[in-house]
């Protein structure tokens, strides 16, 4: 198969969805005129459409390309990717939403540095920031490379690596124009986009099955190489105590990590106050939930339909599972529909990633370490623009080493290194009166380099050939996410930390009592 439609008509939808929301885009920035405006949307939002824009920011290219292919290829074990992330949106409305608006202003270090001492927490959050949005970023270029590269039938190394820079070149405008206001609202167009397109590709497939799920999984299971083992346990996560303990390893970075997305937790900035962070959280759970049972049908659709074969043949691999199957069902048209809501989904949650990672070096570090609170409005929007480039540039770098992995495995990556380092931190930041500096520092770096080295030592890097560096064995590490390890490491080290050093100032431990739960600021 050297080409999925028409060439022509994909790209012609890709350049339309690019102009027109450059175009809003470019409407709505004449407002970025100070740091407010452009991190946080001068917190104009509602809880609804930040809801929606929160929905658009996690319904990424490991989401509708990633899960689907890993339903698809691996059955049951792909579907976990959806019950985790559905459930962790509870950890994020319990634990973290309203206490995070209240306290924080832009960023998570806002959060730590009300009480704790500026520079150092300040600085850790944002290393911690930069390093998850790039992971993050990096599976977002991977699946643009793949999914471009399949509707253009480009099948070499180069053309998919040229394809990469090119949507990373595109994601990098949006940034630089919009900010926060611009990215929002590409975010809840490319949201109602990509949800109307998976229910109706999920609505096709049982219709070709006469509405019946029972038919739709035995074609799959007769499809698949597996057999009816598709649809058990055991699929993608086989073998030994081993493979079983990297399982729930994965769950526990799936479900915790949600909540300590630095992209996520800046959402709660651009809503006017704690209950509207709450409306955003709910309005954001009930379209995940409607999401994943629409992804349920459309991997195991693309599994009887297309076949686990024939994916894993085509460039992007199991991420071109959704895209192969619009194509068998409604032809050039579908797919062209697919395409464009695909295209948008990388685009959109790439732009926020980057706007992320810009804000937190602007913010947290020109700001409030170098310029020690008295940098220039427009000074920071010009060091946030020029991290932006800079963290782009780096995860199109990553992209096209990354472009043959499967996008939600290298999200689920990401995940654990935002579970170790960053929700240990937050949660006691908001919870435990004595926390002190010491600990924070002690939990974040643990977590963070605990995560990255243990990573690294394991077969996602190195070992055998589906790592993405197949030729080199350094491989020690028999887990391929290295949650279940990282995690209570990083909440031992921030109780230790906390309990060997300097017990924090009670008065401002009260006080983050009193804003996180009521917003009022009881300092002084």
């Amino acid at each position: 198969m050297s080409t999925v439609g028409s060439p022509i008509l994909n790209m012609a939808v890709f350049g339309l969805f690019v102009i027109l929301t450059l175009g809003i885009v470019y409407r709505v920035s004449h407002r970025n005129a100070t740091p407010d405006d452009y991190y946080a949307a001068g917190g104009g939002f509602t809880g609804a459409q930040n809801g929606i824009a929160m929905s658009g920011d996690f319904l990424s290219a490991a989401s509708f390309l990633g899960i689907s292919g890993a339903i698809a290829v691996y059955g049951f074990d792909g579907f976990v990717y959806s019950v985790s992330w559905v459930v962790a949106w509870l950890v994020a409305l319990l634990l973290v939403g309203e206490g995070l608006r209240n306290t924080g202003r832009f960023t998570m270090g806002d959060v730590m540095a009300f009480r704790l001492q500026q520079s150092p927490v300040r600085a850790a959050a944002a290393t911690s920031t930069l390093v998850i949005s790039l992971v993050y970023m990096v599976a977002q270029m991977a699946g643009a490379g793949g999914l471009v590269a399949l509707l253009l039938g480009i099948h070499g190394g180069a053309g998919q690596s040229l394809l990469i820079i090119g949507v990373g070149v595109v994601m990098m405008l949006y940034v630089l124009v919009g900010g926060m206001r611009g990215t929002t609202w590409v975010q809840i167009i490319k949201a109602v986009g990509l949800l109307i397109c998976v229910a109706l590709l999920a609505m096709f497939v049982l219709g070709r099955f006469g509405l019946s799920m029972s038919a739709l999984l035995d074609k799959a299971a007769e499809t698949s190489p597996m057999g009816s083992a598709v649809l058990e346990p055991g699929g993608w996560y086989s073998g030994g105590f081993s493979s079983r303990l990297d399982f729930v390893s994965l769950g526990l970075a799936l479900v915790l990590g949600i909540s300590s997305l630095p992209h996520v937790l800046m959402r709660f900035f651009t809503v006017p106050n704690a209950k509207e962070a709450r409306r955003s959280v709910t309005w954001c759970s009930w379209l995940m939930v409607g999401f994943y049972l629409c992804i349920l049908v459309v991997g195991f659709g693309a599994a009887a339909v297309v076949g686990p074969e024939e994916i894993m043949a085509a460039p992007g691999a199991a991420n071109s599972a959704a895209p192969l199957l619009a194509y068998r069902i409604g032809g050039t048209p579908i797919l062209g529909l697919v395409s464009a809501v695909a295209f948008a989904t990388i685009l959109a949650v790439v732009a926020g990633l980057t706007l992320t990672a810009s804000a937190s070096f602007a913010h947290d570090v020109y700001a409030s370490i170098i310029r020690r609170g008295k940098a220039e409005p427009r000074s920071e929007i010009r060091v946030a623009r020029t991290t932006a480039v800079v963290i782009g540039a780096l995860s199109i770098a990553g992209g096209v080493l990354a472009r043959d992995v499967n996008v939600a495995f290298l999200v689920s990556l990401a995940l654990a290194i935002a579970a170790s380092a960053n929700l240990p931190t937050i949660v006691f930041a908001l919870f435990w009166p004595r926390f002190s500096t010491r600990g924070a520092l002690w939990s974040i770096y643990t977590g963070l380099i605990g995560s990255i080295v243990l990573i690294c030592s394991s077969t996602t890097v190195s070992g055998t050939p589906s790592s993405l560096l197949p030729d080199v064995d350094m491989a020690w590490f028999p887990l391929t996410n290295p949650a279940i390890v990282t995690v209570p490491l990083s909440f031992l080290a921030a109780i230790l930390g906390t309990l060997l050093g300097k017990p924090a100032d009670p008065g401002l431990a009260r006080a983050m009592e009193v804003r996180a739960l009521t917003g009022i600021d009881a300092r002084g």
